[in-house]
C-alpha cells in the first residue's frame, strides 16, 4: 500500500491537526502552488498591498505564515465634486492570514519572496539530494 499521496505523507492529508492550510479574515486572496524538480513555487494574489504589508516567516520548522495587513487606501475622487457610488476594487483596511505546512524537502534557509503586480511569489527551493533513512538501533539489554 502506498504511504504517499501526490508525493506527499498520507498523515498530512489524514492526521494533520490542523490543517495543512488555515486562512482567516475571509479572505479571497487566491493561491497556486506549483513544484518544479528544484522548487515549490507560490503565487498569492495580494492586490493593492506593498511589501510593508505583508510578513512571510517560517515558524515550528516548516510552517509557512503568511500575513498581510493595511495598506489599501480608500479611494478618493479625481474631481472635486464627484461621488463614490461603488468601490469594490482595493478598498478599506483589510489582509488575511494564511498558514502553510511545508513539505519535508524544502530548504527553509533559502526561502526568497517577492511581491510584484499584485501578486506575492514565495521561492521555495527543494533538497534534491535522497535523504538517508531514519533508522535507529536501540540497546537491548536482559536482566540475569
Amino acid at each position: 500500500m502506498a504511504d504517499t499521496i501526490f508525493g506527499y505523507p498520507l498523515r498530512r492529508f489524514f492526521w494533520s491537526h490542523p490543517p495543512v492550510f488555515r486562512e482567516w479574515s475571509g479572505s479571497t486572496a487566491l493561491l497556486d502552488w506549483l513544484e518544479s524538480p528544484n522548487a515549490h513555487i507560490l503565487k498569492i494574489n495580494v492586490p493593492g498591498f506593498s511589501k510593508d504589508d505583508i510578513k512571510v516567516q517560517i515558524a515550528d520548522g516548516n510552517v509557512l505564515h503568511i500575513k498581510v495587513e493595511g495598506g489599501r487606501e480608500e479611494p478618493q475622487a479625481k474631481e472635486k465634486d464627484a461621488v463614490w457610488h461603488v468601490a469594490e476594487r482595493g478598498t478599506g483596511k483589510g489582509g488575511f492570514s494564511r498558514e502553510i505546512e511545508l513539505p519535508e524537502n524544502v530548504k527553509v534557509d533559502q526561502i526568497k519572496a517577492q511581491v510584484e503586480n499584485g501578486v506575492l511569489t514565495i521561492l521555495l527551493p527543494k533538497d534534491t539530494r535522497p535523504k538517508s533513512p531514519k533508522v535507529r538501533n536501540i540497546n537491548i539489554t536482559s536482566r540475569l
